[in-house]
């Protein structure tokens, strides 16, 4: 193949191909295709991680903060963002169950314990 068929250049293609998306998204955003979810309840804050650690033994962590902070929300840990106290969600665990930010007994643990009647 002689230059002279050669009629679209690698740059043309891949800009071609780049409007081709911005212009699909733009589209299916304007015709209302494209759903905003705005009830902000069941939205998870973030995805943690806990680091096991053991008396003695070093880990690795990131020098930088995360912009978040921890507070307790009756009996359970809450993380907060620092740009937005009131946007906040209870941490919980693989089944949905709320850690609570205190060593005494779990709520349900509370309610059935001798004297509580």
């Amino acid at each position: 193949m002689s230059e002279k068929e050669a009629t679209f250049t690698v740059r043309s293609l891949i800009a071609t191909a780049i409007g081709a998306v911005i212009a699909t998204v733009v589209v299916l955003e304007v015709s209302g295709r494209i759903d905003h979810d705005n009830n902000k309840d069941n939205i998870p804050v973030g995805e943690f991680q806990a680091i096991h650690v053991t008396p003695g033994e070093e880990f690795r962590m990131s020098p930088k903060s995360s912009e978040l902070h921890a507070a307790c929300e009756q009996g359970y840990l809450a993380i907060a963002a620092d740009v937005d106290p009131d946007f906040r969600g209870i941490l919980v665990d693989h089944k949905n169950r709320g850690v609570r930010c205190s060593r005494g007994p779990a709520p349900e643990a509370a309610e059935d314990a001798p004297g509580n009647d």
